[in-house]
């Protein structure tokens, strides 16, 4: 119900809607003398638009909002937080190389800026749509205007509630939205390596915004493409119904780029079916060759763009290619038909061949004659060479998702999941046995699912690293509307089904799971060694304490808070990883943990790291680390009763293992 207004009307603001009717090219966000955002009039531009002449002033090729460069300074601002290690939430923490990290992606992308820097082939993510109903980020560059947002209820002090529903009421509707996807898209862009893209989903409301802020970041020249995912009809009736999204793709260097090809599937399905055909009929390939066209004819719908490859000879299947060449000059020369021993007919452009290639394809038989020398001979494509390549428009019925997780989990417990198929055909495109895969918006685990699916299907061993905000259910329940209630109620009735806290990384969690277990189960010779596990990292405070004060701060009562620099909750494992991030090593690398003279010794990734962190370490465990001579030693401040202790330590190393680093925390 609409409240009363109980003031008098705002002419300014009606002025400003009528001019917005008549130009809205002329309407923009400026800031009040509260540091609010509110609609504005752009007086230079409106003065050209009633000007016939052109009017004198600067003018710049440019892309701006209000907060862009208070965005861009969040996005440089280093934090003190660290990611904690969470082995009994994770699978197969000893042995997988996936990571799912719960925490605001902003400060998740910060932290991992020196492990992964120039690390990342690909990123996929698909981020809040702007649609005036969805929930985005609160960052920093908002503050400016505090009083402004606790006024419209977007920040919640007691839970420290890092989303907010940005309708299109929002003074900074459009700003908040730039300025959360640009700090984010700052840091993606270092992580991937030289040859990385990004791709990101987006629909009509922010297509063009995004697209501008990319060009940005990346680069214009770095721009690969758009591709439209065409789903399922949209029947919300309006002038055009919509029934597509798109993915932006952008390259960090477009120059490093090679084509992209990836086997086809469904050339494979043909060659499985030739195999069963020669099975049965051994050499007799005029009758596997007949059988071949009468199944691919009725599985055309399927076999959609290999449905060519229908020929069969004693080395396989093939379609016959063009032997033309594609201007006029193409090679001249003689080729002889094996039957008439005449000259074949001659392409009007020539051959698209060289004599000396000809002569190679005719002695291996890839070649294919006609009746006689009249009819134009033509090259053999074989089907084992047929590649897919990835096309500007994909469809998919965007009830197939939906249909694909709800097999996984639960009917109506997550709107609009992605589709695992697409993005395991995008990063099949992309990929190479090794990589690693980057999702800081991961929702559902959709594209966890889709790494999995293709090192099951091509045994590429690539390496998810997923990112999600662990945003409480109950919060979000109470800010949604009628239909996105019903959904949330459904998936805090199906997390108390399998005892799960009730927020949205536990359903993304879960869904890895059950995903890799059933991809195992559907081929389980194939998948032994399959990496269906991750590591489970949360965001959380520096594990240092804050002991920085003033001389005015400092009291009896705080000396025994000095005796220690670091905080009482933390594990030997919180320790080690945060020395992984600072060091720059990756959170994935296997381990070991061992006893020695009383003490803890962890070393990381056989000798990338060695730590111990317990109190007072004697020199003869020192001795042992050193001779086994790690790239890096860390140890406690604390782990030493005074400093000749630590100087004795750096100079048994200095000794021992000169090029080893040594620090203490």
């Amino acid at each position: 119900m609409d409240k009363m207004r109980m003031e008098s009307v705002d002419i300014t603001m009606q002025n400003i809607d009528k001019i917005g009717a008549l130009f809205p090219n002329c309407i923009t966000e400026s800031v009040d003398e509260n540091g609010r955002m509110k609609k504005a009039v752009n007086f230079e531009l409106l003065k050209q638009m009633l000007s016939p002449e052109e009017l004198a002033g600067e003018e710049a090729y440019e892309f701006t909002w209000v907060g862009k460069k208070a965005a861009i300074v969040e996005a440089n601002k280093p934090i003190k937080k660290t990611l904690r290690p969470c082995p009994a939430e994770s699978k197969n923490w000893d042995t997988t190389e996936n990571l799912y990290i719960e925490g605001d992606n902003l400060e998740v992308l910060k932290l991992l800026q020196e492990s992964y820097l120039g690390k990342v082939k690909m990123i996929y993510i698909d981020p809040p749509y702007n649609t005036g109903n969805d929930f985005i980020y609160r960052d920093n560059f908002a503050r400016s205007a505090e009083e402004y947002d606790e006024q419209m209820g977007m920040f919640d002090e007691e839970t420290g509630d890092r989303l907010f529903r940005n309708t299109d009421s929002n003074g900074r509707f459009h700003s908040d939205w730039c300025s959360m996807i640009y700090s984010r898209l700052m840091l993606a862009r270092n992580l991937l390596a030289e040859n990385g893209v990004i791709f990101v989903s987006i629909d009509d409301n922010e297509e063009s915004t995004l697209r501008q802020i990319c060009d940005e970041i990346f680069n214009i020249s770095n721009f690969v493409g758009c591709l439209v995912l065409q789903t399922a009809t949209d029947n919300n009736p309006r002038q055009i119904n919509t029934e597509h999204e798109y993915i932006l793709c952008y390259a960090k260097n477009h120059n490093e780029l090679s084509p992209w090809f990836a086997p086809s599937d469904k050339a494979q399905l043909i060659q499985d079916k030739y195999n069963d055909l020669k099975k049965r009929h051994g050499t007799n390939t005029e009758t596997i060759q007949a059988e071949l066209r009468a199944w691919i004819k009725n599985n055309s719908d399927v076999l959609q763009g290999v449905t060519h490859y229908d020929n069969v000879d004693n080395k396989g299947v093939f379609h016959d290619g063009d032997i033309a060449n594609t201007v006029f000059g193409g090679y001249r020369y003689t080729v002889l038909h094996p039957v008439t021993h005449k000259p074949c007919k001659i392409p009007e452009k020539g051959f698209r061949f060289a004599e000396s290639t000809m002569q190679e394809m005719l002695k291996n038989d890839e070649i294919m004659f006609g009746a006689d020398e009249t009819t134009l001979i033509k090259p053999k494509k074989r089907l084992e060479n047929a590649k897919d390549v990835l096309r500007s428009v994909i469809y998919e019925d965007g009830r197939a998702s939906t249909k694909q997780f709800e097999s996984l989990m639960d009917r109506d417990i997550f709107q609009n999941p992605k589709s695992p198929m697409i993005l395991e055909r995008l990063i099949g495109f992309v990929t190479e046995k090794g990589d690693i895969v980057v999702d800081f918006f991961s929702g559902s685990g959709t594209t966890a699912e889709a790494v999995m699916r293709l090192n099951a299907k091509r045994n590429m061993e690539i390496k998810s690293i997923m990112v999600q905000l662990p945003e409480d259910l109950n919060c979000s329940l109470e800010k949604s509307d009628s239909r996105a209630k019903k959904t949330l109620q459904n998936a805090i009735a199906f997390l108390d089904s399998i005892g799960k806290k009730h927020n949205i990384c536990e359903i993304g969690k879960e869904r890895i799971r059950r995903a890799g277990e059933k991809i195992k189960s559907e081929n389980p010779l194939a998948t032994q060694d399959l990496d269906v596990g991750f590591r489970v990292f949360k965001l959380d405070d520096s594990n240092m304490k804050n002991v920085y004060y003033s001389a005015a701060e400092y009291g009896q009562q705080m000396i025994g808070n000095l005796e220690s620099n670091i905080r009482e909750d933390r594990s030997d494992l919180d320790l080690l990883f945060g020395c992984l991030l600072e060091w720059g090593l990756p959170l994935s690398l296997p381990y070991t943990s061992e006893s020695m003279e009383g003490c803890t010794v962890h070393t990381y990734n056989d000798g990338d790291l060695i730590a111990c962190f317990s109190e007072n370490i004697p020199d003869a465990v020192i001795k042992e680390i050193a001779g086994r001579k790690p790239l890096r030693a860390v140890f406690r401040d604390s782990s030493f009763a005074d400093s000749p202790s630590k100087i004795n330590v750096f100079e048994i190393f200095k000794l021992l293992a000169p090029d080893t680093r040594v620090k203490v925390i």
